[in-house]
């Protein structure tokens, strides 16, 4: 019976259990569920995720929304993790802002990063707890890149074990991440309008409010900017 990840490749994690699977030869269905549509809200999916979030994982009548490795001393430190990523570093790529972002690399760098190993918690391989983590900075591709560069360039090992993370999963963390190219793209053309628009209505002395399209908040605010 085939395996089902309900996912939105724009969401990070959609984005590291589609590696997750793909690099483990695991075969799966891809049931693409759009955030930007309000999909994750439809009755349907909610019988499959009473949650209402992606990722969302199905075989045959088993349902689950997260997936860890059998072995329990290895489930707990990544759960130890995610755990701490969710409080930290993802709280850092969207509302919280900048100084959490940074904070929450430098932890990752002097903390989670052991010893001379190439991924966390000193493994040799890459977990789900590295793609989680990777594909959460990858939203930096969306930034400006002299905040990216501002931001990530002064953890050189955080560059490297993301270069470690990519190579380790090759071709499938490009192929993946290749959704990113032409919705950074758009939030470039979206933020140059913008940025006209209230040009304009400063000039004129308008509200400004009222003269921004909906549409470029609300990507914003998908994309965690």
């Amino acid at each position: 019976m085939e395996l089902k990840l309900y996912v939105d490749r724009i969401s990070q994690p959609s984005r590291a259990i589609l590696i997750f699977c793909k690099a483990n030869g695991i075969e799966f269905e891809e049931v693409k569920i759009e955030l930007a549509k309000k999909q994750h809200h439809s009755p349907e999916f909610a019988e499959v995720n009473p949650m209402k979030q992606v990722p969302a994982i199905v075989h045959g009548d088993f349902k689950l929304f997260e997936r860890y490795p059998a072995d329990v001393g290895k489930r707990a430190k990544i759960h130890s993790v995610l755990d701490w990523h969710h409080t930290n570093l993802r709280r850092g790529s969207a509302a919280e802002g900048e100084n959490l972002m940074s904070a929450s690399l430098a932890t990752l760098e002097s903390f989670w990063l052991e010893g001379d190993a190439p991924f966390l918690l000193g493994n040799s391989k890459p977990s789900i707890a590295d793609l989680a983590l990777v594909c959460e900075i990858m939203q930096l591709e969306f930034a400006d890149e002299e905040d990216r560069e501002r931001i990530l360039g002064p953890h050189k090992r955080i560059l490297k074990w993301i270069e470690d993370t990519k190579n380790a999963t090759a071709p499938y963390f490009d192929e993946i991440h290749s959704i990113m190219v032409p919705i950074r793209e758009k939030l470039k053309e979206l933020k140059m309008h913008s940025a006209n628009i209230i040009r304009v209505v400063k000039y004129e002395g308008m509200d400004i409010s009222t003269e921004i399209p909906p549409t470029i908040p609300r990507l914003m605010k998908i994309m965690h900017l």
